[in-house]
């Protein structure tokens, strides 16, 4: 089975990003991901600097937010990170988070209905593709059956950005919208939301969510706390919905080493 594994990570401050990146890469990471908000450094300039100190990690912003920047300003900062990155870059895109709209409108960037953004979000990637060289591969960020369908069209992955407490059903039936909308073969990849007892402080505090709710509801990104275990349901994931990256908060690393050493 062919899996990639991913970290969800900010810096806080230059010498630990360098270390953080340069530990990820050893560990056996295949891509860092770095989140687009306001209260997180500017994607484009720190994966520039993670750039510098590695030479396997693949970059991904996760994801960017469309409407935040022009489809000409997002071209020429991921041509920019091609080039410094020797082609290592990949263009995490999607439509913006609900509160995105506050963030959009202190830029003085309009937000849009979510057609209007939908289509902003095409632009941006028919310009990225017909300017940039070499093209990164588009990874879209989606959920909703419209958002799917576009993504079928245009990524080369799409990350399925589901409820922390979604179901295998869940998968299933988005990743079957996919597949109704395209002959061709993508990979999905989907975010950890925890290990055994433990959660991100996002899922647990920001969110509000329990282990107990995450059990409850039999969630699907929630692996058990045992790596054999854990392996074993990542297996499954990969085989029944073609789910072949996992995205691994920071705050899990840790926790994550001895299901990733097996598969190093």
């Amino acid at each position: 089975m062919s899996m990639n594994f991913g970290i969800v990570m900010a810096p806080r401050s230059g010498a630990e990003w360098v270390r953080a990146v340069q530990d990820a890469e050893r560990q056996g990471y295949g891509t860092v991901l770095l989140p687009d908000t306001l209260y997180t450094p500017s994607p484009f300039p720190t994966l520039a600097a993670a750039a510098a100190v590695t030479t396997t990690l693949r970059l991904r912003p996760n994801v960017l937010a469309a409407p935040m920047r022009t489809p000409a300003v997002t071209a020429r900062e991921t041509a920019t990170l091609q080039m410094l990155s020797d082609g290592r870059f990949e263009l995490g895109m999607g439509t913006g988070r609900p509160e995105a709209s506050k963030e959009a409108e202190k830029f003085g960037m309009p937000w849009g209905s979510a057609a209007d953004r939908r289509h902003q979000l095409i632009d941006t990637i028919e310009n990225v593709r017909a300017t940039v060289q070499p093209a990164p591969a588009i990874v879209i960020a989606a959920s909703g059956p419209k958002m799917l369908a576009t993504a079928a069209k245009y990524a080369d992955r799409i990350h399925l950005a589901v409820d922390p407490a979604s179901t295998e059903y869940d998968l299933a039936t988005r990743t079957a919208t996919v597949r109704d909308h395209t002959d061709r073969t993508i990979g999905f990849s989907l975010q950890l939301v925890g290990i055994g007892d433990q959660l991100p402080f996002y899922v647990a505090r920001h969110l509000g969510i329990t282990i107990d709710h995450l059990r409850e509801s039999r969630a699907a990104a929630l692996l058990p706390g045992d790596p054999s275990e854990a392996a074993a349901a990542l297996e499954q994931l990969h085989d029944k919905y073609g789910i072949d990256e996992l995205l691994v908060p920071g705050e899990l690393a840790e926790s994550f080493a001895p299901i990733l050493a097996r598969f190093r």
